[in-house]
């Protein structure tokens, strides 16, 4: 794209001041920021200009359908069999959302690299590959990973990764790529400038890790090598199970196109999304979507009729992502502060609210798909989030929770 064609497409949308300090620029600055230019996504501006409304929910009703821990149990030698099988035929792959930061735990590093150890180094990044570790040995299978990283951190983490030879992952089976960027925008939607060569973006939330995938060639890269499902996990749970053979196995015996791992809720207060049905197919709602008379609300045996908390760890079938790629996904616009070049060219930092930022979640892919399992786990054994350096779902609630399950740190 040149100066002319940037031009003409900012005039179409009203976003002429992304080129105010062209021609302070130098010639490398000015075909960075072209670039950048040709890359946003227009579209998404329309939501700035509705005030951030975002669409109704459906009808939200109870799950009904889901595997317990006792029924679990009592199926695990199939369940697993059928999972080490597919496993072993490489049909199945697992895909880390790493691209945030470590700032809410005082790092200026990306969260993965985070060291949790008490005694010695261990890292967060280490103790999930250990844990995918777990499953090679299992199967005698290594499984492909995906790691996605953002613009900030893909250097740091690559290298990372590099320097501590991928804690003994075979590197083959590893790929790196970057997920994609949203504008910033203004309230009345103009895209703000960061710098005068670089337009304000944020990563487009959990839920652009397909088209990410995509259009990295990964997925092709995956379907190619025979990869049927895909299981996305966040970077923030040390205990947690990936390509687990017992999960991918329920979910195949089951016939569905995607399944969640979940816990039941600590209370009903609990501030965790809740795999659920909307207008009859599988949704999530979040905490404070829920109506006090939800909240609360019991089945017959007396459990909570919304009790199954999401824990960011979801299995999906290739195809039917395929299917419904073409399917909008929402667009939930989040107000932030964000730092912008004022009228003079000087940097902001704002100390409120100034704009929106553009995010789609990976909650929103399961009401894209036919159905969902939801396959409860043991929260002690499955479920330690580290959010915060201290208190709930922190450093030291993950520590506690790794030496229950016998990790020496």
């Amino acid at each position: 794209m040149n100066y002319n064609q940037a031009e003409e497409l900012l005039k179409q949308y009203n976003q002429e001041q992304l080129l105010k300090y062209y021609d302070e620029l130098s010639p490398e600055q000015k075909n960075s920021l072209l670039r950048q230019i040709e890359e946003i996504d227009f579209e998404l501006l329309k939501f700035a200009k509705e005030g951030g409304a975002e669409g109704e929910k459906g009808v939200i009703t109870p799950l009904e359908d889901a595997v317990s821990i006792e029924n679990i149990k009592a199926n695990q030698e199939k369940y697993t069999k059928i999972g080490v099988d597919a496993i072993q035929h490489g049909k199945v792959a697992a895909l880390l959302l790493a691209g945030g930061m470590g700032t809410r735990l005082g790092s200026d590093k990306p969260k993965g690299m985070y060291n949790i150890g008490k005694t010695k180094d261990i890292y967060i990044f280490e103790m999930l590959i250990r844990n995918l570790l777990d499953v090679v040995h299992q199967t005698g299978a290594w499984i492909p990973l995906y790691i996605m990283t953002s613009e900030k951190n893909n250097e740091d983490t690559v290298r990372f990764f590099e320097e501590k030879d991928y804690f003994g992952y075979d590197k083959d089976y590893v790929d790196f790529f970057v997920q994609e960027m949203a504008p910033a925008a203004s309230y009345d939607g103009k895209i703000y400038l960061e710098e005068k060569d670089r337009i304000s973006t944020s990563p487009n939330g959990n839920g652009g890790w397909f088209i990410s995938f995509v259009r990295s060639g990964l997925c092709e890269k995956a379907k190619k090598a025979g990869v049927e499902y895909i299981n996305i996990f966040a970077v923030d749970n040390v205990c947690q199970r990936m390509a687990d053979p017992c999960f991918v196995g329920a979910t195949i015996d089951g016939g569905y196109c995607s399944a969640a791992k979940v816990v039941s809720k600590a209370s009903p207060e609990e501030k965790v999304g809740v795999l659920c049905l909307e207008d009859g197919r599988p949704s999530i709602v979040e905490y404070y979507e829920l109506t006090e008379e939800m909240r609360y609300e019991k089945r017959k045996n007396g459990e909570l009729a919304y009790k199954y908390g999401v824990i960011l760890n979801y299995l999906f079938r290739i195809k039917d992502l395929e299917k419904n790629q073409e399917e909008n996904m929402a667009i939930h616009v989040v107000e932030k502060k964000i730092p912008y070049l004022d009228e003079n060219g000087n940097k902001v930092t704002p100390e409120s609210e100034n704009g929106y930022k553009f995010e789609t979640l990976v909650l929103d892919m399961i009401h894209m798909m036919d159905n969902c399992l939801a396959y409860e786990v043991e929260r002690e054994k499955e479920f330690a989030p580290i959010k915060n350096k201290t208190g709930v779902d922190s450093v030291e609630s993950a520590q506690k929770l790794l030496e229950y399950n016998g990790v020496v740190l």
